[in-house]
């Protein structure tokens, strides 16, 4: 008997299946995956023990650590920043521009308009009577379909969650948006299980993009981008586990920040990858997505992963009485940068310059790796926390969903192991040889802007995944090394889609993105862009 049908009987004993026109393909995948990890831990001993990893990232954070001076409540910092002057009137106005949109039916699943409404009132009430809740308070926002909400049932871009029981509770974040405020509006579109970075859900349909609706909106958190994006409302919570949250703020033209692994809680969330998995948020500038991040992060009882370590609410304007530096790398066009792109991500550099910030030259990093490495945890979890549903009910997911889950099927233990006992000591020698002394490594976010939804559809499988792997190449790699990414709008191509750069942090300097950002946005004017 031949390696293959081993493996076949194996898996038909265990109740799995990977039909035989993808198997190819899969094993493919799978082998290059398995290739990166034997190259690295060749290099590590067998003393070489797993550090736990959240110890790993309080150790490697910034001389003096995060500062976890709890916030306080303030104005209502967005409210007034958009010039509104009630929150019943902003979330009117959000209705009518979604009901106005040809992207409103597809970006938001599920509007809770009377709750939303009802909520706002109760909001404009606290404030005439000096009751704010904090910088959100009165700020219609909208959720990712994965998150927990009380009397409701998220769908998680699937068929499978119909006759699912109704959640007895909110999620984490929106207890803690809602506590700072927040008013939420809906419920959005997401990709089939949140693993597509292009936004492709063969139930709902593919996202699309605002500035072109001919092309992709990028994913997971498609609604998220599109909503965003189009104006539909101003702050949008997404996952990011290998992008989810910059790929479509940065293909719709706005602000995301991924925080730090374990910074926010994922408690009520719909698990991916819970190694790689983060929730951020997508907001117009680099300042509002960090008075959202203030209000989620923190400690939570029901997730025990999560740090406990509350920000503070900075003035990230105020100057530090030193020098910023950021390290940028050499970059070269490619299939994975194109012309527009690096042409882009070279101004971005001269603005940062003239602002007073320094800049060092680093060695590229490896991203190929780092992206094998961070695909082969995703390939690991994945499939055993979908086990049961795969076995009961494997036709009701996508072919692209299944092949990519199917991956797991032939990942071994060891490999995972390795993945994760390495982790701590690659992120601890990512920093240093790629922040050497600096607060940031700048990047881009994407190879260019949004490809179009023909090429990113109408394709075989294995072209499909290649694709994805592409418009990802810049983003996987730091969900495995856990880091902190805020991804901004740089400008647009040729074809008048945005291009995104993204600041790489220190493990739990959200708050050095944040001041970067906004120091770029200050002295720019693309995050004020909006398309025609």
């Amino acid at each position: 008997m031949d390696l293959s049908s081993s493996v076949k009987q194996w898996l038909q004993a265990r109740g799995l299946e990977i039909p035989a026109q993808d198997g190819p393909g899969i094993l493919a995948a799978v082998q290059s995956l398995n290739l990166s990890v034997d190259v690295l831990a060749s290099n590590f001993p067998m003393e070489t023990l797993p550090e736990p990893f959240q110890r790993a990232l309080v150790r490697l954070a910034p001389e003096g650590g995060p500062n976890t001076q709890a916030a306080e409540p303030s104005v209502p910092e967005l409210l007034n920043r958009h010039g509104q002057v009630s929150s019943e009137g902003w979330v009117k106005a959000c209705l009518a521009a979604i009901h106005a949109s040809p992207l409103g039916s597809l970006a938001w699943v599920d509007l809770a308009s009377d709750e939303a409404l009802a909520t706002a009132r109760q909001r404009d009430r606290e404030h005439a009577q000096g009751q704010v809740r904090g910088p959100l308070h009165g700020v219609p926002i909208g959720l990712k379909d994965m998150f927990d909400v009380q009397g409701r049932t998220a769908q998680w871009g699937s068929r499978l969650r119909g006759e699912h029981p109704v959640a007895t509770r909110d999620a984490a974040i929106v207890q803690r948006l809602k506590a700072a405020g927040a008013v939420v509006l809906g419920y959005q579109h997401m990709a089939e299980f949140a693993m597509s970075p292009t936004g492709l859900n063969v139930h709902l349909g593919s996202g699309r993009n605002p500035w072109n609706t001919e092309h992709v909106s990028g994913g997971s958190s498609s609604g998220a981008g599109m909503s965003v994006g189009a104006g539909h409302v101003p702050v949008a919570i997404g996952s990011d586990t290998g992008g989810s949250v910059r790929l479509p703020a940065a293909l719709c033209g706005v602000t995301s920040l991924k925080p730090t692994q374990y910074r926010v809680s994922l408690s009520g969330a719909m698990p991916l990858s819970p190694s790689l998995d983060c929730v951020g948020p997508l907001a117009r500038t680099a300042e509002e997505c960090g008075w959202v991040f203030c209000a989620m992060s923190g400690q939570d009882a029901n997730d025990p992963s999560c740090l406990d370590l509350p920000p503070s609410v900075p003035d990230w304007s105020t100057p530090l009485g030193r020098s910023l530096t950021v390290a940028v790398p050499q970059l070269e066009e490619g299939p994975y940068l194109s012309q527009a792109m690096r042409e882009a991500f070279d101004e971005t550099c001269r603005v940062l310059k003239e602002a007073g910030v320094r800049l060092v030259q680093v060695p590229m990093p490896d991203l190929q790796t780092l992206s094998n490495l961070g695909s082969l945890v995703l390939a690991s979890e994945t499939p055993a926390l979908h086990r049961q549903w795969i076995r009961s009910s494997s036709e009701h997911y996508g072919r692209q969903v299944r092949r990519r889950m199917s991956r797991g099927f032939l990942v071994s233990a060891y490999d995972y192991f390795d993945v994760l006992r390495m982790r701590p000591h690659l992120v601890a020698a990512f920093l240093q040889q790629h922040l050497p002394g600096a607060d940031a490594l700048l990047l881009p976010t994407t190879p260019d802007g949004a490809p179009s939804i023909d090429a990113s559809t109408n394709r075989p499988e294995d072209e499909l995944e290649r694709e994805f792997s592409r418009l990802s190449w810049w983003t996987r790699g730091i969900n495995y090394h856990a880091l902190p990414a805020l991804s901004f709008m740089v400008g647009l191509n040729g074809q008048g889609l945005p291009l995104s750069a993204q600041l790489i942090g220190r493990p739990l300097d959200e708050s050095m993105l944040i001041r970067l950002g906004a120091l770029y946005q200050r002295h720019t004017d693309w995050h004020l862009r909006r398309p025609q």
